[in-house]
């Protein structure tokens, strides 16, 4: 009876360790804040998300990094697969053993959040604001859908106000100087005035010829076809299709773009990548983003002719 008292008592000190161990180990919002403050900040003069934005969420979201996906998959943003490449954990979120993408370390957990929101068409309004008007953020996030919860604002915005967050997202004017132009900025199309003598001068006189990425390009019309358009521009039909990737026997629709030279190999500069909505195909992207179609497929390993799948983070330059 005394060894079995002493077995249970060896047993029962060995449970109460263990919980005093993994109670110690778990970390407090102060210490996540703390360890995470300069890859936030990093972040955000690589992207323009506010830091005290990315710190929030990530406390939000992992637990003050505690949650399980944290912790067995450095996932602090619970981000799902959709259309992931990489490595993956099953666990219930919404639904039982959903999917959620797995991450070598945080730091990739990071970037791969900051990816989500800079090159997502429904986020991009939100890079015009001011870096430091994190309520402005936190409501857009919430109004684009980011979160199901209609508190989910708030609880940025507390969690950002009781932490005073907001400090790290003042930058010195230097600093400031260095953001990356907005994902809108960086998309804009310029008016194209070619020079007396160039293959395009004369045309450019009786329709507004734009550029995107150096690309010059028209807006299709009622009526336009892709013959019309050739001989408007002194250009072979054949030859006006391949610069649009578009099949034989296909015709321009009214307000889609038509570029009048080939499209470049890599998209403009912070244009690296884009993410998937529902929808969305090769073609489109390519037109949208001035970028050679094959090159589309190549840079992201998709057999030509296949669809990425929504939320696939979509390569949009040559991976370095």
């Amino acid at each position: 009876m005394k060894r079995i008292l002493i077995l249970v008592t060896i047993a029962v000190t060995a449970l109460l360790a263990t919980a005093v161990n993994a109670s110690a180990q778990k970390m407090t919002r102060s210490q996540y804040i703390e360890k995470y403050a300069e890859t936030a900040v990093r972040e955000m003069k690589a992207t323009g998300i506010p830091a005290s934005i990315t710190l929030a969420q990530g406390c939000l979201e992992s637990g003050n990094g505690n949650s399980t996906l944290a912790t067995k998959a450095n996932n602090h943003f619970g981000i799902k697969c959709h259309g992931w490449k990489g490595k993956s954990i099953k666990h219930t979120d919404d639904a039982p053993d959903e999917c959620f993408r797995s991450y070598a370390n945080a730091d990739e957990s990071f970037r791969d959040h900051s990816d989500f929101l800079r090159y997502r068409d429904r986020y991009a309004s939100l890079f015009n604001l001011e870096p430091t008007d994190y309520k402005g953020w936190a409501y857009g996030l919430q109004k684009a859908g980011y979160a199901t919860s209609p508190t989910y604002a708030a609880s940025l915005i507390k969690i950002i106000e009781e932490n005073k967050l907001y400090l790290y997202d003042i930058l010195d004017e230097k600093a400031r100087e260095a953001l990356p132009p907005t994902p809108m900025e960086a998309e804009f199309s310029i008016a194209f005035k070619p020079y007396p003598g160039h293959k395009l001068y004369t045309a450019s006189l009786s329709r507004e010829i734009r550029s995107t990425n150096g690309v010059p390009y028209i807006i299709a019309g009622e009526g336009d076809t892709y013959k019309l358009l050739a001989k408007e521009y002194n250009l072979f039909q054949g030859e006006l299709r391949r610069f649009n990737d578009a099949p034989r026997g296909s015709r321009p629709m009214p307000g889609e773009t038509v570029y009048l030279e080939a499209k470049k190999n890599e998209s403009a500069r912070n244009l690296d990548k884009h993410v998937v909505e529902e929808g969305e195909t090769m073609r489109e992207l390519s037109q949208r983003y001035a970028v050679k179609m094959k090159k589309l497929y190549k840079y992201n390993g998709l057999n030509p002719g296949r669809e990425p799948e929504p939320g696939t983070i979509l390569n949009l330059r040559k991976p370095r």
